[in-house]
């Protein structure tokens, strides 16, 4: 007899503790099911820091040695100018040139006199944004020998880059995240709660886009933040 009632004893006091278990439980999952979801925004506008500019001229021709040297000349003449500019011979390259034989397009509504139509692209590429811009301003000075650079085609447009983002990354996850629990502080104080620890955190993708169609050497970069904050009373 006595044993039968240890063992209920024992079994009152197991079921006693399962229930303050299951207590406690539903009380940790009640209060972890209390959050916020919110986001935090951070933008900065940085200058470029790297520019890529395609320059390019066509030479119309029938004889193809002769266009080689005249080709030369001008290259020579393009790379003269731009390094007494400034540049370097490491930030200017020469691409081989694109030659289209006329003769040899069968569906040209208006004849050439031309047979050989020959692209050239003589490439900078330099960290030296400021400068570089200020040259093509001015390229009107390769005009003056004789040299026309041609614009308007997709493929050579200037491109203008920001290369230092993980500089920056540190500031302005810093600030998205501020911002964020702005605005989750605000949302608890709403609801009379208070703003707990901080339950799950995205940080997002960095963008990077011109700050306008007018100014593309001006970069604007934006990061949005997504945080998942506790509640408390």
């Amino acid at each position: 007899m006595k044993t039968l009632r240890m063992e209920a004893l024992i079994l009152a006091i197991g079921l006693v503790a399962l229930g303050l278990c299951i207590q406690q439980g539903l009380r940790a999952v009640s209060k972890s099911d209390r959050v916020v979801t919110v986001k935090g925004l951070a933008e900065m506008e940085v200058p470029a820091d790297k520019v890529t500019w395609p320059l390019m001229y066509k030479s119309l021709g029938n004889d193809l040695v002769s266009l080689y040297e005249q080709i030369n000349r001008t290259n020579r003449t393009i790379v003269d100018f731009l390094k007494s500019k400034g540049l370097s011979e490491q930030e200017i390259s020469i691409n081989a040139p694109e030659i289209i034989d006329l003769e040899a397009e069968r569906y040209t509504s208006n004849p050439s006199p031309y047979r050989y139509n020959v692209t050239t692209v003589i490439t900078v590429t330099s960290s030296k944004v400021d400068l570089v811009r200020s040259l093509i301003a001015s390229q009107a000075e390769l005009l003056k020998k004789g040299i026309a650079i041609t614009s308007g085609d997709y493929r050579y447009n200037v491109q203008y880059d920001f290369t230092s983002l993980n500089q920056v990354k540190p500031q302005m996850i810093e600030e998205a995240t501020k911002n964020a629990r702005q605005a989750g502080e605000k949302f608890a104080k709403d609801s009379d709660s208070k703003l707990g620890k901080i339950k799950s955190a995205n940080q997002g993708q960095f963008s990077i886009s011109d700050r306008d169609a007018n100014t593309p050497y001006i970069k604007n970069i934006r990061v949005v933040t997504t945080i998942e904050y506790l509640l408390e009373d």
